[in-house]
Formats: structure tokens, sequence, C-alpha cells
């Protein structure tokens, strides 16, 4: 009689354990089909942004890349290209760097000038300073349906070489902290950017030791020594100090 008590709960207790890991089962595999269903949509998340920059790259092409010899030489006979297309759509009005102030917040502006520096900050966002007889501005590209600056002309900003001949065009902008690294005060938001001439990837001299002092120089900082400075005499004229000097003697009447 005292077995059969026993013999009564063990049955029981067994179809207990085994409802628990057929349950545990069952929600191990739902969970498993809810990861893979989020996978699949951040799968396709992904492919429909990637078409849409595709899709934006492609329409917004127009608004960099390098200048052709054959568009420098091209007379109004010629084919044009998208740097002559877009020159001639600003009227062909240069505004030099030095004059770009606070009174021209929102124009659109067309500059030149040497690539100095460029800061990638990310995929969506890089800084140009731009160098033009000793004045500086910085320029910001920022990939936007707005700006109509692809992710792909980041890349293109990116590859440049220092001392390169860009072309900006561009809406003046004050910044709300002050620029460093410039002369001038405000800055120019992209929106088409040309290179006319790519430097070499290594110079034979760089500006800013050219421009260092002997005091830089002997604190460990890199810089020029005589000699080869005045063998590359086109790159050393370059230097704030050099320029400085040329202005004087532009304004100095003999």
């Amino acid at each position: 009689m005292s077995s059969e008590p026993e013999l009564m709960s063990s049955s029981t207790t067994v179809p207990e354990e085994s409802g628990e890991k057929i349950s545990k089962k069952a929600a191990k595999k739902e969970a498993a089909k809810l990861e893979k269903l989020r996978r699949k949509m951040e799968q396709e998340e992904a492919a429909r942004k990637t078409a849409s920059l595709s899709l934006d790259d492609e329409s917004f092409s127009e608004n960099y890349g390098d200048v052709t010899l054959t568009e420098l030489k091209s007379t109004a006979d010629s084919k044009a290209g998208k740097w002559i297309e877009a020159v001639e759509g600003m009227g062909k009005k240069w505004t030099d760097v030095r004059d770009l102030v606070e009174e021209m917040v929102g124009s659109e502006v067309l500059i030149r000038g040497r690539l100095e520096t460029y800061r990638h900050k990310s995929s969506k966002l890089g800084f140009l300073i731009l160098r033009q007889s000793g004045f500086k501005v910085q320029c910001v590209a920022t990939q936007s349906e707005e700006t109509k600056v692809s992710v792909n002309m980041i890349k293109f900003l990116k590859q440049l070489s220092s001392e390169s001949f860009v072309d900006v065009i561009g809406v003046v902008v004050l910044p709300k902290d002050p620029v460093t690294g410039s002369t001038q005060q405000v800055e120019i938001q992209v929106r088409k950017a040309y290179c006319v001439n790519n430097a070499l990837p290594q110079l034979p001299l760089i500006v800013e030791n050219a421009a260092r002092s002997e005091a830089d120089v002997k604190a460990g900082k890199a810089g020029a020594d005589q000699d080869t400075r005045l063998n590359n005499r086109v790159i050393d004229l370059r230097t704030p100090a050099n320029q400085a000097i040329f202005r004087i003697q532009g304004q100095v009447q003999i």
C-alpha cells in the first residue's frame, strides 16, 4: 500500500517536467525566429539606405571631381564640362579669400585656393582649409540633401593632397564658435568642389615646416634648412612670412 502512492506521485511529475521542457524549447524557437526577423529587417533597411545614398551620389556627381586639361583649354565653342558649367553658373565672379567677411553671410561665392589641410571627421563631414596669398578660410562639407553633398564627394575631398589647387562654390556662414587655423572668421558651406590640379602626395618641402621659426625647430618640431627652402623656392614663397613681405612690397611706393 505504501508503494502505490509513490508510483502515482512519480507518474504525475513526469508530464510536468516534460511540459516545462517543451515550453522552454518553444520559447527559444520563437526567440530565434524573432531574432532572425529582426536581422532581416535591419538588412533591408541598410539596403534601402545604401540605395538612397547611391542615388544621391549619382544625382550629385556633377558637383565635384577633377578638372580635366580639356576643360581648362576649352573655348566657348567646345563641349562644356561640369566644372565649366558650374563656374559659368556663378557668372565667373571670383571672390578673393581676403574679401570673405561677415557682410557676405548668406551669399554664394566662388573661390580658389590651395588645400592646406583636410580634417576628416566622418563619412558625412569634412573640413578644408584653403589658402590664397597668405589668407585662409575654412570650408565645411556636410553630406545632406540640402547641401547636395554626397558621401562620395567627402571621399573625393579626403584623397586630395596638400597644396592642391581647389575651386569651391559655397555659401558664406558665420560659425557659432571662432574659427581657429584660418585668417577669415567666416566659413564656407560647400556646395560644389573641383580639383584644378592635384599636388604630389609627397612634396620635397612642406609649407608648415618651412614656416617654423628657429625656436620651434630647437623645441623639436620639424623644420626645413636653407638649402631645402632655396631648392624648392616656389613652395617656400607660400609661407606667411614671405607672403607678408610681398604684400608690403606691393604697397610701398618707390
